[in-house]
């Protein structure tokens, strides 16, 4: 059992859990942009152009109304 005088104060506040899917896929620039990868580079790679490959290369960065929800599931992130 915790006990709590003045003097020692416990800290029963819930830590926020990071959503795991979004922290796998997400991560953060050093001036805080969301990063994301491109899809298209698994499979069926010889019916697409040089110039869409090097575009899918890149790594994108998010808009700033969809990076809200990416920083909801990954508190910690920045």
């Amino acid at each position: 059992m915790l006990k709590s005088t003045n003097s020692d104060k416990v800290d029963l506040s819930m830590k926020l859990k990071t959503k795991k899917a979004a922290a796998k896929r997400f991560s953060f620039s050093a001036t805080g942009k969301v990063k994301f990868g491109h899809a298209g580079r698994r499979h069926l790679l010889s019916k697409k152009s040089n110039v869409k490959m090097l575009g899918i290369r890149a790594d994108g960065y998010m808009t700033d109304g969809d990076a809200r929800h990416v920083r909801k599931c990954m508190p910690y992130g920045e």
